[in-house]
């Protein structure tokens, strides 16, 4: 069976083709990558554009990951795997204060209202503390990947050094993956979202 992948940026495609061969190595990968879908939920998603994400949800043979934090709400109202729902779920089940780091303004509410019921259900108590750091995305949507990572984790870690008892810092997007190689000697959960959620979808085949 064929695991799909909805993307609103085409780097995402080589990413989680590397993340296959490394975990599934022969699974079939489809992506569809629609950045149009993303310009035009920035500001809302219209009914029209939640008709024409679903089409794309329904149209696919199998499971399908929404890797885009922005309309994961209404890829997952039309059956997705949202691709920050496992990562959340982990984050739940961490101590202390859980760090939420976003890039785009659009991310801000879906990523927070997803991460605070799951906190809710495992009964965590929190704080969750938003950072926003939507000054670097131009960095992201300039193909600057490696200066994006970089410039993510210093705010990172300038920020977390001033956060008692911080448990976990949550990277809400995919394109924010990269920096969590460069945070790994804190000694707390720094997760982001492309493994557990490719390891979720691949359950499910």
């Amino acid at each position: 069976m064929t695991l799909t992948l909805l993307h609103t940026a085409e780097v995402h495609r080589a990413a989680f083709d590397g993340l296959r061969d490394r975990i599934a190595p022969g699974v079939h990968l489809d992506h569809i990558v629609r950045p149009d879908f993303l310009e035009r939920a920035r500001n809302g998603i219209d009914p029209a554009l939640a008709e024409e994400i679903a089409a794309a949800i329904t149209a696919a043979p199998g499971p399908v990951i929404c890797t885009c934090t922005t309309i994961g709400p209404v890829a997952a109202c039309a059956g997705a795997i949202r691709v920050d729902a496992p990562m959340m779920q982990a984050a739940a089940w961490t101590r202390g204060a859980v760090l939420m780091v976003y890039c785009l303004d659009s991310t801000r509410a879906p990523s927070l209202g997803l991460l605070q019921d799951a906190m809710r259900e495992a009964g965590h108590s929190g704080p969750v503390i938003p950072l926003s750091l939507t000054n670097l995305w131009p960095l992201f949507a300039e193909g600057q990947t490696k200066d994006f990572a970089d410039a993510l984790a210093r705010a990172i870690r300038q920020k977390a050094a001033q956060i008692p008892d911080l448990g976990a810092i949550v990277l809400a997007q995919v394109s924010m993956a990269g920096a969590a190689g460069l945070l790994g000697d804190l000694d707390l959960a720094v997760l982001s979202s492309p493994d557990l959620a490719l390891r979720a979808g691949l359950a499910r085949l």
